[in-house]
Formats: structure tokens, C-alpha cells, sequence
């Protein structure tokens, strides 16, 4: 969020995704709205459409959920390619079009979606033009022993969703985005992620490599995560951590509609020298 950027949570069903997406929308102190992706979910019920007032003769736009501060997609891939595209200029540009009417979107804009496995029935793939407007990508898994003996013997989920309360404003999300963007980044830390980046366009276990937009986010990204160490400069494991994330969904490996896996990434940085 801080970074500016996008979230899809991809994991098998009932390990708690759309429980951490409800957590984080109440968890700032800003407009908060959830969409439940269906197969027969319209563009039009993302987006909002243009409603004719018979008493005026005018017509009115009726806003939909998408005019939020944070916007929970649930299950993302269970609605059509069609109603998947309508957030494309809402997540690259944070604004939409209806009728040839641009309407800017609030500030800070933040998606976090989640997503089952393709291979789950219902679901249709991502279109690699949206898997590329997400800046991260990453699951939750199974928790442990401990953690889900927690689960199963505290309070139904549901009950702790109702009480959570705000911990940070709009302009505490707006001030650390302004603090992530004066994070120092040395000219050979540009270099790396310019390195990797284009050496995963190179692979010959890829045919689709990271795009240019993939490396501005691994950079805002790495800016982040630094910032969150306490650092106002990037070092170069800050990269190595964030690059499975932000690249994996991005790259497609050849002969499969796989991504990328963190062995794919370790393997490419094998490749490019760190600077010292």
C-alpha cells in the first residue's frame, strides 16, 4: 500500500485471504468497499453507470464500489475477462471512463484481490495485461500447529472483524508514500534491478520476461520494504526479497501458463552480480 502499488493474494480456499483483505480495508481510517467477483458480475457493477432521472430529462452517474480508498476483489478470477478488464484503466490510472466521461478515483487507491488456483472449477485465468498491474503477488498458506489450534479454540472470525478499529488515517498512507519516494537509491542499486530485470527477458525458461512497468514496481517495492527496516537508503537484499513478489506473476515460463517460481528467481540473480 505504502508503495503505491497493487495486492493479489493467491492461495487454495479457507486459509483466511478474504479475512485479511476485510482486516487491512478496516484497518485504515478511509473509504473501504468489497466486491464479490461472480460469473455474472458486469463491468457496470465495478464501475458504475449513467442512470436517467425522468423528473430532469438528465442522466446521473451512480458511482460503484470501485470509488474507494481500499478495494477488496474477491475471488478476481471467478468473473468473466470481460468484467476483469474494467479495472485496468482503474488500476494503472486511477480514473475509469464511462460514456466518455473520465472520473478520477480517491487518493490513496488500493486494490487487493484474491485469487483461487486456475486449476480450481469456475475460474478464468488473469489476463497477463492485469496480472501486470498488480505489484505483488503472494500466498498466505497453511498456518502452523500453534496458529490453528488459535483458530479453532478463540472466537469465530467474524467477531474480531466487527471490532477492529482504524490504525492509521488517508494522510498517514499519503505521508509514508511521500517517504517511500525520497528513499535513496544509489546508482548501482539501479543497475541491479535494471540487471535482473532484463536478464529475466533473456531466460531461455521464459518466454515472457519482467516488463518495464514490472521493474518500476520491483523498484517503489524495494524502496518500501527499505523504508519499513528503518533504512532511507537500498541495499541489495532488499531486491532479492522483494523480486519473488513483485516478478514471479509476471514472468510466464515457456510451454506452461505458469509463472516463474523462487527457484526461477534465485537462478537469475546467480546470474547478475550484486554491487558491493
Amino acid at each position: 500500500m505504502i508503495a503505491g502499488g497493487h495486492l493479489l493474494l493467491q492461495d487454495v480456499p479457507g486459509v483466511g485471504k478474504s479475512t485479511l483483505a476485510q482486516a487491512l480495508g478496516q484497518s485504515i481510517g478511509a473509504s473501504y468497499s468489497r466486491i464479490q467477483f461472480t460469473s455474472d458480475l458486469l463491468p457496470a457493477d465495478i464501475l458504475g453507470v449513467n442512470i436517467y432521472e425522468a423528473a430532469t430529462g438528465q442522466f446521473r452517474f451512480r458511482r460503484g464500489p470501485i470509488f474507494a480508498n481500499v478495494v477488496m476483489a474477491d475471488e478476481i478470477n471467478r468473473a468473466s475477462p470481460k468484467t476483469q478488464s474494467a479495472l485496468l484503466e482503474a488500476m494503472n490510472d486511477r480514473r475509469i471512463t464511462i460514456d466518455g466521461t473520465t472520473w478520477e478515483l480517491p487518493d490513496p487507491f488500493f486494490v487487493i484481490a484474491t485469487q483461487n488456483p486456475i486449476e480450481y472449477a469456475g475460474t478464468y485465468p488473469l489476463p497477463e495485461s492485469e496480472l501486470d498491474r498488480f505489484q505483488l503477488c503472494m500466498g498466505i498458506g497453511y498456518p502452523d500447529v500453534e496458529a490453528e489450534r488459535r483458530i479453532l479454540t478463540e472466537r469465530p472470525v467474524r467477531q474480531h472483524s466487527i471490532n477492529l478499529q482504524p490504525v492509521a488515517s488517508v494522510q498517514q498512507v499519503l505521508d509514508a508514500q511521500a517517504a517511500v519516494d525520497e528513499v535513496t537509491v544509489a546508482p548501482a542499486m539501479l543497475d541491479y534491478v535494471l540487471a535482473f530485470a532484463r536478464a529475466t527477458r533473456s531466460e531461455t525458461l521464459f518466454e515472457v520476461g519482467v516488463s518495464p512497468r514490472g521493474a518500476i514496481d520491483l523498484l517503489k517495492a524495494v524502496r518500501a520494504w527499505a523504508l519499513l527496516q528503518g533504512r532511507t537508503f537500498v541495499v541489495p537484499d532488499d531486491v532479492k526479497t522483494m523480486a519473488p513478489y513483485v516478478t514471479s506473476h509476471r514472468i510466464l515460463r515457456r510451454g506452461s501458463r505458469k509463472g516463474a517460481s523462487r527457484a526461477d528467481i534465485d537462478r537469475i540473480f546467480e546470474q547478475v552480480p550484486a554491487p558491493v
